[in-house]
């Protein structure tokens, strides 16, 4: 398999990242290793985390209040959004669907 990071949820990722670096000098670069620690899980056991929103999947980060949301198709995993988990809770739904 192969997890693809969408255009959006990049540029989500390097927004989250430069506002955790704002706050204190590394934590950018600790957000961004929580992040690939993550996806790196995702694509071990693709199906082991919760459903948000069938098709859609997501994975809780455990330091930061983020997680990251994805779907399943065929031999890739879509990673549709970086989301803060107390934020505009279904802005990426219109997501789903896109290539």
């Amino acid at each position: 398999m192969e997890l693809i990071f969408a255009k959006f949820a990049r540029a989500e990722m390097a927004e989250a990242k430069r506002y955790y670096e704002q706050q204190q000098r590394g934590l950018g670069m600790t957000f961004q290793h929580e992040a690939a620690v993550s996806a790196r899980r995702i694509l071990e056991q693709p199906m082991a985390w919760q459903v948000e929103i069938e098709p859609v999947r997501r994975y809780l980060f455990n330091r930061f209040p983020y997680k990251l949301l994805y779907a399943i198709r065929g031999e890739r995993i879509i990673l549709l959004a970086v989301a803060h988990q107390h934020r505009t809770p279904d802005y990426w739904i219109e997501r789903i669907n896109s290539p």
